[in-house]
């Protein structure tokens, strides 16, 4: 394995990633960084938490030419959460380098005139949603003609038929050759067409042809009716006690009311969802971090990039749509070699999905039950696994 320096990385920001602890560049870093330092552009895939964002930001921060003041990198993100989270990451890398970058992220459902007031000292970077920053963009708040790299990250959902229109309109007011960065833990055949098309000569960087879960999350699954699901729930909280928790559910308008009712029963909840304003994501977030709860409600998309250490179980009360999503949402615990526990709560008619998730990820998802307060394999499976 190469070492930062060897990828190409100044020194000055190999001291930053080691105050993070950080030594040793992961593949996706390894294979990405020397092309995006070479101006090529690229298209990434690696799984949720392999430092994807890490490996477009040293070779972006170390490009930006610190003696112009003017934008030179966008980063668009599909969620609040994850554009704050890029911006932190940018400030540490800044700050640890001794490197002068500026930077602000740019989000929607937040005081346009305070965000225009932040343009005016022109960040060498700027982070957040494809809505909003085309907004400013076409109110000239926003110079794209200096822009020398463009970064679609979660490009699975920025290119999904919601949102692909707009991201190609931000990505048409830079210049033609403006660098393109696409990074994403899946590559369903309709992004990568997308992504064909608004991509030069591209370096296709895939690290696994075939993704898979962390082997060291233990997954398992208790059968409830639907109406018992969140007194399963809340039952597992009291017996396993977990460190940090996420539970994931479908609809972002059930967020609120699960957070309630895990309360009501003196839980420490807290939820993110679309339709909280940007005060209530960031308190349940940093709540979430410190430790002030112990358990984060979220739906799918709110979650997407979320990068929380140390979560130990992943919740699924409603389990994914798609398989694709299952990946997502384990991938947040497991990290970085430590253990983690995947629980969904289902009904009998779910099961047959879990058999799907088993043979996409090569996995075992394993029958329990609890029994006098502790949780026991079920001796009778209610299921043959074929």
């Amino acid at each position: 394995m190469n070492t930062f320096n060897q990828l190409g990385l100044d020194e000055s920001l190999v001291n930053a990633l080691r105050q993070q602890g950080i030594v040793e560049p992961t593949t996706i870093q390894e294979k990405a960084i020397p092309l995006i330092l070479a101006n090529k552009d690229v298209l990434g895939q690696s799984e949720t938490g392999t430092g994807k964002t890490l490996a477009y930001l040293l070779p972006i921060v170390q490009k930006i030419d610190t003696l112009k003041k003017e934008t030179q990198a966008i980063i668009l993100t599909p969620t609040h959460e994850l554009a704050i989270q890029i911006q932190r990451e940018i400030e540490m890398l800044s700050i640890g380098s001794g490197l002068a970058i500026t930077s602000t992220a740019i989000i929607g459902n937040v005081n346009i005139s305070r965000q225009i007031e932040k343009l005016k000292q022109k960040p060498h970077i700027i982070v957040g949603s494809s809505g909003r920053i085309l907004e400013l963009i076409q109110k000239k708040k926003i110079v794209a003609q200096t822009v020398k790299t463009m970064v679609l990250d979660e490009a699975d959902r920025l290119l999904d038929e919601n949102n692909a229109s707009l991201v190609k309109s931000v990505i048409k007011t830079t210049l033609s050759r403006t660098q393109l960065l696409l990074f994403s833990a899946t590559l369903p055949p309709a992004t990568y067409l997308r992504a064909s098309e608004l991509l030069k000569a591209p370096e296709i960087i895939r690290v696994t042809n075939k993704i898979m879960i962390a082997p060291t999350v233990e997954h398992m699954f208790f059968l409830a009716e639907q109406r018992d699901k969140i007194e399963v729930l809340r039952k597992l909280i009291r017996i396993i006690v977990p460190t940090r928790a996420l539970i994931f559910i479908n609809k972002s308008e059930e967020v609120e009311k699960t957070v309630e009712k895990l309360n009501y029963h003196g839980l420490e909840a807290e939820g993110i969802y679309g339709g909280a304003n940007k005060a209530d994501r960031k308190r349940a977030m940093d709540d979430f971090r410190t430790g002030k709860s112990t358990l984060l409600v979220a739906s799918d998309l709110a979650a997407r990039g979320l990068d929380i250490k140390e979560i130990t179980h992943v919740f699924n009360l409603d389990l994914p749509e798609e398989p694709q999503l299952y990946l997502h949402r384990v991938g947040r615990t497991g990290r970085a070699g430590q253990s983690g526990v995947a629980i969904s709560i289902v009904n009998d008619k779910e099961v047959s999905f879990l058999r799907k998730l088993e043979k996409t990820f090569e996995i075992r998802i394993s029958a329990k039950e609890m029994i006098q307060g502790e949780i026991a394999d079920i001796k009778k499976k209610p299921h043959k696994r074929r």
